[in-house]
């Protein structure tokens, strides 16, 4: 398709055929998963092609499906590590070449998908757009090596969209002379809604704080353990952890340390499909991350009209405030302990869940991620630079 065939089907409406790439995809669970298979789902659903060129993360996984209307194409995954995704890249290109030649767009999703998407559309007219994700990229940002490579990577695309303002910002520190452009993950709403919980109350009528966190260092669980004491000095409660990683055993052990063993209920990794259900279990959500993005999860739980207490870090603060729960200082055990024992003491606790519920429709559904996704797509297919979205605006 050349490039007046591609701007005449972008003007006319016609559906497009969108190209993404990342390196994992559901059944892994995870933020940028989630945030990947719903918009895909979303643009599918109304009415565009879409395919993922992905990775075999799991043993077992074939090599094609259609998921939900998404095609979804899985190439060789040698390990969870830079060397692991670098790899991935380079064997998943000729797979992502192969498809490109019929899309009208191409996106990758993290900067592991970069390279693939540019190479794909060598010869070719298909814009790039790239989303930077997750605290990798934050990470790596400020180091000598990566510094130069991510903003090669930023001017390479056509648009360029991040899952916070704080990632957009060190984008645009890092090429000072292109956009960054700040757009929320979106939340399927239809799903993740109020309903019935997924667990039976307590016996004893001991009050639940749910926290849906892998269990990894910068997602800051150790610290939601080490209040947990504390909490429980004002109030009976449990908390789950709903999620597994490298730090369970070790957070196991100090919960018994803390003689809080019984309170703190480690459920391990769910399937997506249980987690509306768990959300709406307990009263309150607990985010006590280090670092983060827009964390889908607490987007998730708003939906649910679930309140939120959050790490004062990363993008969390673009989405918790007072009316839906609260912020409270990272790696600050008594700091956390005091938010949550506020927010269980307040009558009024449900109703910040209800205007949890409010925001999420009126601001981060996933319908209106796919539509600002299509515009985008749309503007660049007709030589039309994107204007600005409405979190830039504010």
């Amino acid at each position: 398709m050349n490039a007046r065939d591609s701007m005449v089907r972008a003007l006319d409406g016609r559906p497009l055929t969108i190209l993404m790439h990342c390196v994992y995809f559901p059944p892994e669970v995870g933020g940028l998963e989630s945030h990947v298979f719903y918009l895909c789902r979303a643009l599918a659903h109304m009415g565009h092609r879409v395919a993922i060129v992905t990775s075999k993360s799991q043993g077992g996984l074939p090599s094609h499906e259609v998921m939900d209307r998404v095609e979804v194409y899985r190439t060789w995954f040698p390990g969870r590590n830079p060397v692991g995704w670098g790899l991935h890249a380079m064997f998943s290109t000729p797979r992502t070449a192969a498809l490109a030649r019929d899309a009208d767009i191409l996106h990758a999703q993290a900067f592991a998908s970069v390279v693939p998407a540019l190479v794909a559309r060598r010869g070719r007219e298909q814009p790039v757009v790239t989303t930077w994700h997750t605290s990798h990229f934050l990470m790596r940002a400020e180091s000598a090596f990566w510094r130069p490579i991510f903003g090669r990577m930023i001017r390479a695309a056509d648009h360029n969209l991040a899952a916070s303002r704080e990632i957009a910002e060190v984008g645009m520190r890092i090429a000072p002379d292109r956009r960054v452009e700040p757009l929320t993950n979106g939340v399927d709403t239809d799903r993740f809604g109020p309903g019935e919980p997924g667990l039976p109350a307590t016996d004893d009528g001991r009050r639940r704080i749910v926290v849906p966190r892998r269990l990894f260092e910068k997602n800051g669980v150790e610290f939601a353990i080490r209040a947990l004491p504390i909490i429980a000095r004002h109030h009976d409660v449990e908390m789950l952890f709903v999620g597994d990683g490298p730090e369970r055993a070790r957070l196991e052990g100090l919960a018994g340390e803390l003689g809080v063993a019984a309170r703190a209920v480690f459920l391990g990794r769910r399937p997506n499909t249980e987690m509306p259900g768990l959300l709406r279990s307990a009263e309150l959500a607990l985010f006590p991350s280090l670092m983060e993005a827009t964390s889908v999860a607490a987007l998730e739980c708003l939906s649910c009209e679930v309140p939120v207490a959050a790490s004062n870090v990363g993008g969390l603060p673009e989405i918790v405030d007072d009316g839906v729960g609260g912020l409270f200082e990272p790696a600050d055990p008594e700091a956390l302990a005091a938010r949550v024992s506020g927010l269980l003491a307040d009558p009024d606790l449900a109703l910040r869940g209800i205007e949890g519920r409010r925001r999420v429709v009126a601001r981060w559904s996933n319908r209106r991620l796919a539509e600002r996704h299509l515009e985008i797509y749309r503007r660049l297919l007709s030589g039309t630079p994107a204007p600005a979205s409405a979190a830039e605006a504010r």
